[in-house]
């Protein structure tokens, strides 16, 4: 990888995931406009536990390959890395090796020959014991201290890259880099700081950019280009109809953060706040005065996840005006029949299974918190079954029926007709996972943790 210094660096990022879509003359646009790497988050723990725990995708392979289908093709024309993060969702070995099959055909269709670095970053539960026992794992809040039965518990744990093994990766050549579990920050912080940046800038640009056009007046459009120099970056979006704005770009730092003015990330600490956010034109920002504070201990986090049961769903529909006058009451009668229904038919105490009521369209969301009208007009009645096995839970379901179909109020002399929004009315869900792991981990050298496979440059007889 060439080292010769250089006076800025320009950050694609085409999206806030990939899998989520771009036009595709954003990407155009952003070559033109001079871009040095090409970086794109490819997953989260926004949507839940689930696909750490079973280590599958959240996105569809169609649109996975079609993002990534266009980003290889870009590179390859610009000459330029192209960097994905989180592989497959949670970041998991089986997410990297299934980003790495799509990028593999792709390669093979299009009959390009970039060179392949895959990072994997699972953790084997007895290694990470050992580093518990060294002293090596701390709590995060609000987790209390781990025991080494909660590491054995989880199907699934990964550690949470910084840009260290990125670099490294593309040092070693490549020019496609399909990283695991990473920071969002460190996809597109890595070849910044590996071509000499300030760590200030880079890291703040890195925020900013990504969840791709989030931080522009048009969130839909698109991504953004940020370039970073010694003295700060600017960032504009890919779409000509969009903006970033002074308010739109130091927004993001309100973004999945706990103080608006600091983030940590394994290395160090970005400081904010004096930052300064100045209008370029109509639609760029200039950014100056971010600084970064570099930590005496690296560290990396840890996200793992484990099985909590089996849960089946059964959803039915109320427009009764008679029960939508006091629902829950209503709602407190149908727990309070359904532990007995379920006592008597199946034997089971209340503490042998678990099920949640949820009223869509009164309060599902807020809870108590919610000023919802009152009588609502319409309510949607979800009972989720959670038990320590699939069939439990199924059976509980199916006791509920009924009573979800036909159960009056305490006033009513006749059986009420509700409405099952599907038949079966149960739907059996599988395994419900739950986090169980925020721990951040004192490595002994950035990349100590982390796994570098360099695929062999792809021929195409």
């Amino acid at each position: 990888m060439n080292h010769e210094p250089v006076d800025s660096v320009s950050v694609l990022v085409p999206s806030g995931m990939l899998g989520a879509g771009f036009a595709e003359a954003t990407i155009e646009r952003g070559l033109a406009l001079g871009a040095d790497v090409i970086s794109v988050d490819g997953g989260s723990t926004d949507s839940g536990p689930h696909y750490l725990g079973a280590s599958v995708p959240k996105t569809t392979a169609a649109a996975v390959a079609r993002d990534l289908r266009s980003l290889l093709k870009a590179a390859a024309r610009a000459g330029i890395p192209l960097i994905v993060g989180s592989c497959g969702t949670s970041g998991t070995d089986s997410g990297v090796e299934w980003v790495a099959g799509i990028v593999a055909e792709i390669q093979a269709e299009e009959g390009l020959a970039l060179k392949v670095a895959r990072i994997y970053s699972e953790q084997d539960a007895g290694t990470l014991e050992r580093h518990l026992d060294a002293g090596r794992i701390h709590a995060l809040p609000p987790m209390g201290d781990l025991r080494s039965e909660t590491l054995e518990s989880c199907t699934h744990i990964v550690a949470m890259m910084g840009h260290e093994p990125i670099v490294a990766a593309l040092e070693a050549g490549a020019r496609v880099v399909l990283a695991g579990r990473a920071t969002d920050t460190a996809v597109a912080a890595a070849y910044p700081l590996m071509k000499g940046m300030p760590a200030g800038p880079t890291w703040h640009a890195a925020k900013i950019v990504e969840c791709g056009g989030q931080c522009t007046t048009d969130p839909r459009a698109g991504g953004v280009l940020a370039t970073i120099d010694a003295g700060g970056f600017t960032i504009e979006p890919l779409d000509p109809a969009a903006a970033c704005t002074p308010t739109s770009v130091a927004a993001h730092m309100l973004y999945e953060t706990a103080d608006p003015f600091q983030m940590r990330e394994p290395d160090g600490t970005l400081d904010v706040r004096d930052a300064t956010y100045s209008a370029v034109n109509d639609r760029a920002v200039r950014v100056e005065g971010s600084r970064f504070h570099t930590a005496d201990q690296h560290t990396v986090k840890l996200e793992g996840a484990r099985i909590t049961g089996y849960e089946t769903m059964s959803f039915s529909a109320i427009r009764d005006p008679r029960i939508l006058n006091d629902i829950e009451a209503w709602a407190d009668l149908l727990r309070t029949m359904i532990e007995q229904r379920v006592e008597q038919t199946l034997r089971l105490r209340p503490d042998a299974y678990a099920f949640d009521v949820r009223l869509y369209g009164h309060n599902a969301v807020l809870g108590d918190l919610d000023p919802a009208a009152c009588p609502p007009r319409e309510v949607g009645v979800m009972l989720l079954v959670n038990a320590p096995d699939q069939a439990t839970a199924t059976a509980v379901a199916k006791v509920a029926n009924p009573l979800m179909l036909h159960l009056p109020t305490a006033d009513m002399n006749y059986l009420p007709s509700l409405a099952f929004a599907t038949s079966p009315a149960e739907t059996e869900r599988g395994a419900a996972y739950e986090f169980v792991l925020n721990h951040a981990v004192d490595t002994i050298t950035p990349t100590d943790m982390f796994r570098i496979v360099l695929e062999e440059i792809p021929r195409h007889d």
